[in-house]
């Protein structure tokens, strides 16, 4: 594999987790995971959780959320009998 397919190849898996953006949400994600008071084999158990998922917890794209049936309006009241 020379270079310019390795550069390539990081370009597509780069683009692929969401660009920049997803990559400082967990550069940030990382920090937290760092700055927790954990044993080093704990840090590191939840980092490369973190880093399976692109970008910030729960930024999983979710399909909007269906909107409710309109309510049926009140049924019409009978006319009053004399």
């Amino acid at each position: 594999m020379d270079f310019k397919s390795l550069a390539d190849r990081a370009r597509e898996v780069f683009t692929k987790r969401g660009g920049a953006e997803a990559a400082k949400e967990d550069v940030s994600e990382l920090k937290d995971v760092a700055g927790k008071d954990e044993s080093l084999a704990d840090k590191a158990k939840d980092a490369a959780e973190a880093l399976k998922d692109p970008g910030a917890p729960g930024d999983t794209p979710t399909p909007p959320a269906a909107e409710p049936p309109a309510a049926e309006p009140p049924p019409a009241e009978p006319p009053a009998q004399p």
